[in-house]
């Protein structure tokens, strides 16, 4: 008989292994001696112990399954249990009971993971549907906002899944908010289409009235009706972009085609007029050269006869009427202090040229009151209006002149 730590084999060759529990014969040996029998059994025993090695070692560098873990432990465990090997088979037994353990902790790691992920993935949908019903509440950047919307349903999809009624729940009241953001998207847009046709037909209105004008050759009526026009469009509002695009050419162009003809008109007339402006230059110059007065009433006669050839030169330009009319109105001015203090000297005669200076300016009013009725009768506004204006400021002369003569009465 032969001995070992693990094992012995019997006379009869029988082949027993040591347990915890006690001897268990695992097979007989009759073929030679008993140390060849053993080493035999040994060599079945090491199989399994590099088997459950192999185990260990996948179960520490691999993301084995608890499930197929437990699985390839409990055939490890049987096969041990029946082995036909000798040796340590109750450390096999403990190695396979650390790693029914580690199974164990693993398992309740992943369980742990799954509801964290779970957890996580509950939130995420949770804030995904929150921002969806704000979007749906108050949104009013429709593109930006149905953009966002369609993100958020991408980001619902690619988070984990939840428990079954909670996904209905969220996923119920995500849809909710798309369809509510929908309707108020499409409200939107139809009182917006109604607001729009109003805004076209107010400027379709505009457009007309503007192109009835266009051929207008009441240069300043017309010109005050294109104003109030383009005041009108402004508050109308804005149609739809291809509408108020057809719509402004229209109007610009009806504006347009009026203005070019006023100031085809006023150049044409400032071009009649320039021989007019060439000699009030010249009585200006003359005026000019009665500064500083000397003489009163040489000065006072030279400029009666200035404003009656300044009358009688008829209009200038507009650029330059108020140069002209500015230079001799300087010149009657120093004219007229002189005379004042002549007064103080020869009342008399101060009075007579004041009533000279009231006659003549009367006389120049009633000339020019005449040329304004010919202007209004032929329709020609813009002499109307310069016409006027020559009368305001002789008439502003006249009170002073007559204010100026009631001081000798």
């Amino acid at each position: 008989m032969s001995t070992d730590p693990w094992g012995r084999v019997d006379d009869d060759g029988t082949v027993y292994v040591r347990t915890a529990e006690g001897e268990r014969a695992v097979g007989s040996w009759q073929a030679g001696e008993p140390e060849e029998a053993l080493a035999y059994f040994h060599r079945k025993f090491d199989e399994l112990a590099g088997q459950v090695q192999l185990l260990e070692q996948r179960m520490r560098e691999t993301d084995l399954a608890p499930a197929q873990a437990e699985a390839s432990i409990a055939k490890l465990r049987e096969a041990v249990a029946g082995a036909h090997a000798v040796g340590d088979l109750g450390s096999l037994e403990q190695r396979l009971t650390a790693l029914s353990e580690l199974v164990g902790r693993r398992r309740e790691e992943l369980r742990a993971a799954r509801e964290q992920a779970r957890t996580q993935a509950r939130e995420t949908k949770e804030r995904i549907v929150a921002e969806a019903e704000r979007i749906a509440e108050e949104a009013t950047h429709w593109k930006s906002g149905g953009e966002r919307l369609r993100q958020l349903i991408e980001e619902w999809k690619a988070a984990e899944r939840i428990d079954r009624a909670t996904e209905a729940t969220l996923w119920k009241r995500l849809s909710a908010a798309r369809t509510a953001f929908a309707k108020r998207r499409k409200a939107y847009f139809s009182s917006l289409d109604e607001q729009r046709d109003a805004v076209r037909t107010a400027k379709e209105r505009i457009v007309g009235e503007a192109e009835t004008l266009a051929a207008s050759t009441d240069w300043t009526g017309t010109a005050a009706a294109y104003r109030e026009l383009m005041r009108q469009w402004k508050a109308a509002g804005r149609a739809s972009r291809d509408v108020e695009d057809e719509l402004w050419a229209r109007f610009k162009g009806a504006q347009d085609q009026f203005f070019q003809a006023r100031s085809a008109a006023f150049a044409e007339r400032d071009a009649s007029f320039a021989a007019n402006a060439e000699v009030k230059e010249a009585l200006l110059t003359e005026a000019e050269r009665l500064l500083p007065v000397t003489d009163v009433r040489s000065a006072r006669g030279a400029l009666r006869g200035i404003l009656e050839r300044w009358e009688a030169a008829g209009p200038v330009p507009r650029d330059m009427r108020d140069r002209l009319e500015g230079g001799l109105r300087k010149v009657d001015d120093a004219v007229r202090r002189a005379e004042d203090q002549e007064w103080k000297r020869t009342n008399p005669e101060a009075r007579a040229r004041a009533q000279d200076t009231v006659n003549q300016l009367r006389r120049s009013i009633d000339q020019l009151e005449t040329r304004l009725a010919k202007a209004q009768t032929a329709g020609r506004d813009k002499d109307v209006k310069e016409t006027e204006e020559a009368i305001a400021a002789r008439r502003s002369w006249l009170l002073e002149a007559e204010r100026t003569l009631a001081e000798f009465s």
